[in-house]
């Protein structure tokens, strides 16, 4: 079963911005990156996916149940943290999960359970005026996990986190999902963050859907490049080109070979046996933030 199912869903504001006909698909299990630059429409979808906003077409399934206006009951499945967290500085970290406790009716046993989860257990008296900014998104998403939800909703959660708290973070997630199979819906602009983390990617860019798949389907969609280099490039490219490879020489003087049938072996295999010298080679892939610029600059990408 997926966690998310959108159909056609699109949302319209004045000057044509907003999100047209998506359909998204996120398996149950999976962490989903969802990714595009600002103003792509990722808070408008997340807010969708949330009922925060009314679609103007298009239907919303979470766990196979419609969400619509009359029926909401998909959401008891989810927990949210949009944008920046609203916390109560003025209160202990162990208060504000009991604020939000009553408010949604969670039991009791709850409260440590949350904090253990996000491990603030030993900072959860201390008052939250004197959190660090990846403490505070912590005790957010312990919020949003009071209800035990299976699907984990977030916008931008690494925002204005230093580098241990990303790398906190990023811990905590795969932890959720790999202790209690929680589905994780993310969006973010730290594409190398993402690239880290994720096991399926949407890119969104100007309210449409450029690409939708795992991680390597993205990738596949530029194959890996070979770099060679090798004491004669003229002969290199002979070679190469007469037996079918796409290769050229870029502004360094290294030979670059587009892998597609051939391994990287058996191209210096080839070199080496028609008496080329080769003194280096290096596999080059390409990475998560070149793929995401290319499909936002409409730039093609294999199918």
């Amino acid at each position: 079963m997926n966690a998310i199912e959108t159909a056609s869903l699109a949302k319209l504001f004045p000057g044509g911005h907003g999100v047209h006909a998506l359909d998204l698909t996120v398996p149950a299990g999976a962490i989903y990156g969802f990714l595009g630059p600002n103003g792509a429409g990722k808070t408008t979808t997340i807010r969708l996916l949330l009922s925060l906003l009314r679609p103007d077409a298009g239907t919303v399934r979470i766990f196979g149940e419609p969400l619509t206006a009359h029926r909401r009951g998909a959401l008891a499945h989810v927990g949210a943290l949009v944008e920046s967290p609203s916390l109560y500085g003025h209160l202990s970290g162990r208060e504000n999960v009991e604020v939000t406790r009553r408010l949604v009716a969670a039991p009791q046993g709850r409260v440590d359970a949350a904090l253990r989860l996000v491990d603030l257990v030993g900072d959860a008296d201390r008052l939250v005026r004197t959190y660090s900014l990846g403490m505070r998104q912590r005790l957010a998403l312990a919020l949003a996990l009071l209800a035990e939800p299976r699907l984990l909703i977030l916008d931008e959660p690494s925002n204005g986190l230093d580098p241990a708290g990303i790398l906190e973070l990023r811990s905590l997630l795969r932890r959720l999902v790999a202790e209690r199979g929680i589905t994780v819906f993310v969006s973010s602009h730290l594409l190398a963050e993402v690239e880290q983390i994720a096991t399926h990617l949407g890119v969104i860019d100007r309210g449409r859907l450029l690409f939708q798949g795992t991680v390597e389907q993205l990738r596949r969609r530029a194959p890996a490049r070979l770099l060679v280099g090798c004491d004669d490039v003229a002969r290199a490219l002979e070679l190469l080109r007469a037996a079918g490879e796409r290769a050229t020489v870029d502004l360094g003087g290294t030979v670059v070979v587009a892998l597609a049938e051939r391994s990287g072996a058996e191209i210096n295999r080839l070199l080496v046996e028609h008496g080329v010298g080769v003194g280096r080679l290096a596999l080059d892939e390409a990475s998560l933030e070149s793929l995401f610029l290319a499909l936002t600059r409409g730039e093609a990408l294999a199918a």
